[in-house]
């Protein structure tokens, strides 16, 4: 599986997860609540923090309707345009938020909804570019991201195979082999059940590409199996409190969720291994205490010779193996053994 780097950090098998804290629109189109939602991914060690860039006009029109889970945490009657408008930020903040990122030491992303904001993106000099779900069959607009040179974070929410196959086929038709592929089921919040992490393996196979999830669950949980299988990024949206207005508030994580997931997948990592079957330092004296050795089952003379019956397999495990048991069966004792005592072959003749 191929590699990618991206601002220094690397992407790939064997590499630190790359976790993008995901704010979204879940400043509510505050330029004041985004810089308090890159403060806290900063305080939770997320490695980017990601924003949404778009003009509401150029994305959608005035009648498209609603998710229905944008119905039931939002007013019913008040239309996707408006709703979105109220969450759009002016295009010169995404310049202003990329230099806070930049002095919060932190990685700035967004996600581009349409062609001017994916060239105001490039123009600012974004390290990679995050491709939505609802963007994966808009395949001029994959093309023109692919383009810019940049590496590319690639959500499938609601794709089936054939179309990120397309899609696949379309980014590198562009030029571009620097890209990631996110496993994600586009429902806020969505069931683990439905999730089928083990879709980041097949996608791995299929395009020799780094694979990672994009997680709408809710909790930590699934995010953690995910690294478990190999994800090697994972974006997760994050809120100040989910109880603010809007319609993806409620599917995200608070800050000291966000903290303990990140806590959670270092955890997860450092456990991985690197799969050889050994011993660790750690259980040397466990191993002492814990296994058994060959001792005297009683008494025994000197010049008796040695027996089955003669011979215990006792705690602690610094004398003989049990298995030698059978190889010391026979041989004659030189020196007088007492009861419990750990055999060694000095004492044989």
């Amino acid at each position: 599986m191929t590699t990618l780097e991206i601002a220094g950090y690397k992407l790939g098998q064997g590499q630190p997860c790359f976790i993008i804290a995901e704010a979204g629109v879940n400043h509510n189109g505050d330029l004041e609540m985004a810089h308090r939602l890159v403060d806290q991914a900063v305080r939770c060690n997320a490695d980017a923090v990601k924003f949404q860039t778009f003009k509401t006009e150029r994305v959608m029109t005035r009648r498209a309707p609603k998710a229905s889970y944008q119905l039931e945490t939002t007013q019913v009657s008040e239309s996707q345009f408006d709703m979105a408008k109220g969450f759009e930020l002016p295009m010169e903040a995404f310049g202003q938020l990329m230099a806070y990122c930049d002095k919060q030491g932190i990685l700035f992303l967004s996600s581009p909804f349409d062609d001017e904001s994916a060239n105001l993106l490039a123009g600012l000099g974004v390290a990679a570019f995050k491709i939505p779900s609802g963007e994966i069959t808009n395949l001029p607009f994959l093309t023109r991201v692919a383009r810019f040179g940049k590496p590319m974070i690639v959500s499938t929410g609601m794709a089936n195979m054939a179309e990120v196959d397309t899609a696949v086929r379309t980014i590198e038709e562009a030029g571009n082999r620097q890209f990631v592929l996110l496993q994600c089921v586009s429902n806020y919040p969505a069931d683990p059940a439905n999730i089928n992490l083990r879709a980041m393996h097949t996608m791995a196979a299929a395009f020799n590409v780094p694979v990672g999830y994009s997680d709408h669950t809710p909790g930590i949980e699934v995010p953690l199996a995910a690294v478990a299988l190999g994800a090697c990024v994972i974006e997760k949206h994050f809120t100040l409190d989910q109880s603010l207005p809007g319609p993806d508030h409620r599917a995200s994580l608070e800050p000291q969720e966000l903290g303990a997931m990140v806590r959670g997948i270092r955890t997860v990592e450092s456990a991985l291994g690197d799969g050889r079957k050994e011993p660790v330092l750690a259980e040397a004296n466990t191993a002492a205490v814990a296994r058994k050795s060959l001792v005297a089952a009683r008494d025994i003379s000197a010049n008796t010779v040695l027996t089955e019956n003669l011979i215990a397999i006792k705690r602690p495990g610094t004398g003989l193996a049990p298995a030698m048991r059978e190889s010391l069966v026979g041989r004659s004792t030189k020196v007088d053994i007492p009861e419990d005592t750990l055999l060694t072959l000095k004492m044989l003749a």
